[in-house]
C-alpha cells in the first residue's frame, strides 16, 4: 500500500482564490466543496467559505486548501518543496512553468537561478503568504540521480 503526504493549507476566508490561483499555475483537476454544501452553513459570513478543495496534478502531486472555521484563528503557512527527480526537459520546463505562475504577486526571496550544487533553485512567498521552494535537477549535480 502508498502512503501519500500531501500539502494541506489553511486560510482565513480566501481559500476559494487561493486554490483558483493554484489551478491556474499547475493545471490538473480542481474540486470545491463550501461550508454550506458541507455543513449547511446557512450564514452569509462563512457559508461560502471553502471546507475542503484540492487541485489534482499529473504525477501524483494533490494540493488542498480550506477555510478555517471563523473562531479557529489561522496560522501562518509552512514550506512547500517541490523538486525534480527526472532528467528530461519536460520536467524542466513544466517546474520552470509552475515557478513563473507562483511568481505572479509574489516576493522573490531567491531568485531561480543556477545554485552551487549545479541544480536550479529559488525560493518565494506567493501572493497568499505561502512559502515555496523549487530545485531544478541539473545534469551531473549531486541532486541528480542515476538508476
Amino acid at each position: 500500500m502508498a502512503l501519500d503526504l500531501n500539502p494541506y493549507l489553511q486560510f482565513s476566508g480566501n481559500a476559494a482564490e487561493a486554490i483558483e490561483f493554484y489551478h491556474s499555475v499547475f493545471g490538473g483537476e480542481l474540486n470545491k466543496m463550501t461550508y454550506a454544501e458541507g455543513m449547511g452553513d446557512d450564514h452569509p459570513e462563512t457559508g461560502a467559505n471553502i471546507m475542503h478543495s484540492s487541485v489534482s496534478v499529473e504525477r501524483g502531486f494533490l494540493l488542498m486548501a480550506s477555510d478555517v472555521p471563523a473562531d479557529v484563528p489561522a496560522s501562518p503557512n509552512g514550506y512547500i518543496c517541490i523538486s525534480s527527480s527526472g532528467q528530461d526537459a519536460g520536467d524542466d520546463a513544466k517546474l520552470r512553468q509552475y515557478w513563473d505562475g507562483l511568481s505572479d504577486g509574489a516576493t522573490i526571496n531567491q531568485p531561480l537561478e543556477q545554485a552551487p550544487w549545479g541544480d536550479y533553485f529559488g525560493q518565494l512567498t506567493d501572493r497568499f503568504g505561502v512559502n515555496w521552494m523549487v530545485n531544478i535537477t541539473g545534469q551531473g549535480s549531486a541532486g541528480s540521480r542515476t538508476e
